[in-house]
């Protein structure tokens, strides 16, 4: 994954979990869309390295 890719994914990923963190206070179900979002973005960060690392050539040791 390319530098301002993974910076992209940090930056958008602290912003989705300080939007969770504030939402806590207000609205429950806000809360846990924003939590699942999140969990989802961040799963979606390492997918996306995943297949990065594996175009690369990267094989895992085993």
């Amino acid at each position: 994954m390319s530098k301002p890719l993974s910076l992209l994914f940090a930056v958008i990923s602290t912003l989705l979990m300080s939007a969770t963190a504030i939402s806590i206070s207000h609205n429950l179900w806000y809360t846990l869309l924003l939590s699942i979002v999140t969990i989802g973005f961040i799963g979606i960060g390492f997918i996306v390295r995943g297949r990065s690392l594996r175009r690369q050539g990267f094989q895992p040791k085993q």
